[in-house]
């Protein structure tokens, strides 16, 4: 355990203007507070906080940072209160504390919730001052030095798995290369213990073997870059265990095909020589092509820069090499932390504000569409665990993006109302489908139009949380919206049907009974299905008298042959896919006569009246709901028809198919060839069509195609 004078001793040895009364008195402060307080390990726990300072005097912190290390646990573990912490210590280091307490006291119904509010938490706290993260990774690396003495096997994997989802991209993000990896082979270590002793094995036999070619590389580095008269110091790095082995599971290869166990730096004075010492040690070796990667043109998003190359070196073995100036080397090593500033205050503040970064700001835009801390927890992890490409806007801004990202990825990392708006997309000048991998280097151009809106088929393919966010948020508006109205005139309906009078002071009188907040969250139960219109009248109007449950008369609803109804829900407006659905087994049209089947927690599906599969429903009558097309609808929309055919076995029989579809203003969307024989082919075909009369038309059409046996409408 650290002693008092040598934490004092270490923070000196790099601010000589220390504040070591502060530093004494949080100390003593602490040590008094934990008192007899002990560890899983046995040891007092106060040594805790003391190790914690130590590894952030270690990256050379602020004072202020290496106090709040000595009082993490006080409030949370002791008596002291934050007004305590503020009135002894100061108001800056009373909100680090705050922002660093680990809120276990907070009582949420799952770890899985806890984990993602305490993260939600965490982040609001460090987009105020990125030192509450620093402590916090701190915090969480030595106690996984500690691990080993948590009893609960259960709960150190869980720790374990935590530590490798948050905490070590969240690392990796502000460039804390060593922290990360020492984060993430610790939890390797519990997580997968075979795993990365088999690792160490075969590190440690290539070490007996004398295969480590590690000095003989460095002095043949060192004579190709002295006869080019480059200054540079070189060394090797050994890969950590959990590095080795998810490199081998990511690019699915052997430990001997391996490449970088060691990575080479070369650290030189300047940029300019580092793209000179490029050149040489290219002159001078064969270059593995797609190993070149140029992050100090294009640095990461966390800041890292160096240019990395791999060569085919002495004795034919490929060598990683990374290229960098001494300040690109601190970055890399201790990441935020070599920004530190001491001497200009304000330089200083600028340093602590978490909303500096890009990441971070688009990871509380995130937390600002989410619907809650599951979701932003999943859509953060998406957003921290990924490789990069970079992409380029038509003026050569710079995007940087999780591999796999696709034009509507891009879009949103502009702006969210590109996003938001985007309906297509050029890549390298070329019109691309919005789903489309987005390659390194790629110029990405994206075409918005004001009436667009996010469509909810995109949250398939999006890669990036922020992306996946904005689109969830617009759909669960949308859907929202959409049950709202649909149950507005479900609910109408139903007080009609039973003569009795609806006003909101009734609906408001029933929302206790039906646990909801507001009328509108009463009319969106409604319409999701959750709640029938009977049941609101039933409870509303006890008194009166409720029609016996009756099965539907299928061939009476069939007969009729009047198909107004004034009743009748309109559906014009409504989104399929949200509050509203078309049954695939009968494909209705604008102009089929329709009915509504009400299905628990998706709204309505919307079936033509001949359609078979309402036979099923007749003994549920409370499910029906009599809808109608809207009059004045929309004429350029678009829907599905599907035909079936008989189409003969020669050639141009489906380009004749298909062109006379075309020229009766159809769009195929669809083929599946259900038959075939020697001379004919059995065809189902899916039509984008305006409405029933639209498709009647192609079907007469089609049966005046010599190739086309038979054609009709499927209702199948």
């Amino acid at each position: 355990m650290i002693r008092q004078y040598e934490l004092v001793e270490r923070v000196k040895a790099y601010d000589p203007n220390v504040d070591e009364d502060g530093l004494n008195r949080a100390y003593v402060f602490a040590m008094k507070l934990h008192g007899t307080q002990k560890r899983a390990s046995g040891d007092p726990y106060f040594s805790h906080p003391i190790e914690v300072a130590g590894i952030l005097t270690g990256i050379k912190l602020d004072c202020a940072t290496i106090v709040t290390a000595l009082l993490h646990d006080t409030v949370e573990d002791t008596d002291a209160t934050i007004d305590e912490i503020k009135r002894l210590f100061g108001e800056e280091i009373a909100q680090l504390v705050d922002g660093v307490t680990k809120l276990s006291r907070i009582e949420l119904q799952s770890d899985h919730t806890k984990q993602a509010e305490n993260f939600r938490k965490l982040l609001l706290a460090m987009s105020d001052d990125i030192r509450v993260l620093l402590v916090k990774l701190a915090d969480r690396l030595h106690n996984m030095r500690t691990l080993k003495y948590v009893d609960d096997p259960d709960k150190r994997r869980r720790i374990a798995r935590e530590t490798v989802e948050i905490y070590a991209p969240l690392a990796s993000r502000i460039g804390m290369r060593d922290i990360q990896d020492e984060l993430e082979d610790l939890a390797f270590q519990e997580i997968n213990p075979e795993a990365r002793d088999s690792v160490m094995a075969r590190l440690e036999y290539l070490r007996k073997t004398g295969e480590n070619q590690a000095p003989k590389i460095i002095k043949e580095l060192e004579k190709t870059l002295s006869k080019s008269k480059i200054k540079a110091a070189i060394s090797g790095r050994e890969k950590k265990p959990h590095s080795i082995w998810d490199k081998m599971e990511r690019k699915n290869i052997s430990f001997e095909q391996l490449s970088d166990i060691i990575a080479f730096r070369i650290v030189v004075a300047d940029v300019a020589i580092c793209y000179e010492a490029l050149g040489a040690v290219h002159g001078a070796y064969q270059m593995v092509p797609g190993k070149f990667k140029d992050y100090i043109s294009t640095p990461k998003p966390n800041g890292y820069r160096s240019i990395h190359t791999a060569i085919i070196g002495p004795n034919s073995d490929r060598v990683e090499i990374q290229i960098r100036t001494e300040e690109m080397h601190r970055f890399a090593e201790i990441g935020v932390a070599a920004h530190w500033l001491y001497k200009d205050k304000s330089a200083t503040a600028a340093r602590r504000d978490g909303r500096q970064y890009r990441w971070l700001r688009e990871l509380l835009e995130i937390l600002d569409h989410a619907s809650g801390p599951e979701e932003f927890l999943e859509n953060t992890k998406l957003e921290m665990f990924s490789d990069q490409v970079f992409n380029f806007t038509p003026k050569g801004d710079l995007i940087a993006l999780p591999s796999g990202s696709t034009p509507v990825d891009f879009a949103y990392a502009v702006h969210s109302e590109v996003g938001n708006t985007c309906v297509g997309a050029k890549i390298n000048g070329s019109m691309k489908p919005l789903r489309t991998i987005l390659l390194n280097g790629d110029q990405v151009e994206i075409i918005c139009s004001k009436t667009q809106t996010p469509s909810p088929t995109w949250d398939r393919f999006v890669v990036t949380g922020r992306a996946r966010s904005h689109i969830r948020r617009f759909v669960r508006q949308q859907q929202r919206d959409e049950y709202i109205n649909l149950g507005r005139a479900i609910v109408q309906k139903s007080f009609r049907q039973a003569k009795q009078k609806q006003s909101d002071k009734i609906l408001q009188k029933l929302l206790p009974e039906f646990q909801q907040n507001s009328i509108d969250d009463l009319y969106a139960a409604v319409g999701a299905g959750t709640i029938t219109g009977h049941q609101l009248v039933a409870i509303a109007y006890p008194e009166a008298k409720v029609a016996a449950k009756q099965p539907v008369s299928l061939k009476r609803r069939r007969a009729k042959t009047d198909t107004s109804d004034d009743h009748a829900v309109a559906i014009r407006g409504l989104i399929p896919g949200m509050a509203m659905h078309y049954a695939a087994c009968c494909h209705p049209l604008p102009g089929d006569r329709i009915v509504g089947i009400v299905t628990t927690g998706r709204g309505v599906t919307i079936h033509t009246i001949d359609c078979e599969t309402l036979e099923s429903f007749t003994d549920a009558p409370e499910r029906w709901l009599d809808v109608a097309w809207e009059s004045d609808r929309d004429g350029d929309a678009l829907y599905l028809g599907r035909i079936k055919l008989v189409v003969t076995n020669e050639p141009g029989s489906l380009g004749g198919l298909s062109m006379t579809i075309a020229k009766n203003s159809g769009n195929i969307s669809n083929l599946k060839i259900t038959n075939r024989s020697t001379d004919f082919f059995e065809i189902l075909v899916d039509i984008e069509v305006h409405d029933v009369k639209h498709l009647a038309t192609i079907i007469t059409a089609l049966r005046a195609t010599s190739t086309i046996n038979f054609a009709e409408r499927s209702r199948g």
